[in-house]
């Protein structure tokens, strides 16, 4: 497990199996590489999975607060898809930071798997009512970061996007460090919410040619599906795929059908 400055950032990556692909994992905000492990047992045979720490995740090094977080983790990712066209693979935040990438360079990457893309501002530009019914389901967490209580905007934000364990069934040390992260949280919402990366500038997404893998679970926040929507629309090889029983969280609790949706996808990709 290497830990090495990547793009100028002090970064910390694993690999996962020995398949003729190359791929490049990027995990959700408030993870971390390992995150990857359920998913990377089932693709082992098909792919040589590269997954890295974000800056602030893992064993990565603090973010420092230095340039936009989005655009400085993509130029993380761009750095590990150097020897060649990688397969993307981003959960969450870090499905948002693979399409970033494939719109910053667009020779580094062959295919995307966007899994619960957080891209709020997709729903918000589709639907004028969106930005509405989302502050009221964020409405926990936002009053939290009001009051400066970073474990109860915790509590909160994992209530919406976490794998539905109960707070008090967390382990303390677990809780103690999300609190701690809360700034990463803070950190993406221009990019999320207000696309200071232009994704949404005409012509932006029509340009990304490559297969695109959009997923969802059918127990997600009504926000994501509305997203992935959007982005279909935009991308003009995209294809949506729907994982029954999941939430947010379906990379870790349902690795089986998520890979194996990936797996039929990487055959024609």
């Amino acid at each position: 497990m290497p830990r090495a400055s990547r793009a100028g950032y002090d970064t910390h990556w694993t690999t996962f199996g020995q398949g003729p692909r190359a791929a490049l994992a990027i995990h959700c905000s408030l993870s971390h590489s390992g995150s990857w492990g359920g998913i990377a047992r089932h693709l082992s045979g098909a792919l040589t999975l590269t997954a890295f720490d974000m800056p602030g995740h893992g064993r990565s090094a603090p973010w420092q607060g230095e340039g936009e977080i989005q655009e400085e983790t993509a130029k993380i990712a761009a750095t590990f898809c150097e020897g060649g066209a990688r397969d993307l693979i981003g959960h969450s935040f870090g499905a948002t930071v693979a399409l970033r990438l494939a719109v910053m360079r667009p020779d580094l990457v062959r295919s995307l798997v966007l899994i619960e893309p957080v891209f709020f501002a997709v729903a918000f530009a589709d639907d004028p009512t969106a930005k509405a019914r989302f502050d009221l389901a964020m409405g926990g967490y936002a009053r939290a970061v009001e009051n400066g209580d970073d474990m109860a905007a915790a509590e909160a934000f994992t209530a919406l996007w976490g794998d539905g364990t109960a707070w008090q069934d967390i382990p303390r040390a677990h809780r103690a460090a999300m609190a701690d992260q809360m700034y990463l949280i803070a950190a993406g919402q221009p990019a999320l919410y207000e696309d200071v990366g232009g994704l949404l500038a005409p012509g932006v997404l029509a340009g990304v040619t490559q297969p695109v893998l959009l997923m969802e679970g059918n127990q997600s926040p009504d926000i994501i599906p509305a997203i992935n929507e959007g982005l279909a629309r935009r991308l003009p090889r995209a294809e949506r795929a729907v994982i029954a029983g999941a939430g947010h969280m379906a990379p870790m609790t349902h690795a089986k059908q998520v890979s194996a949706e990936i797996l039929r996808f990487l055959k024609w990709a």
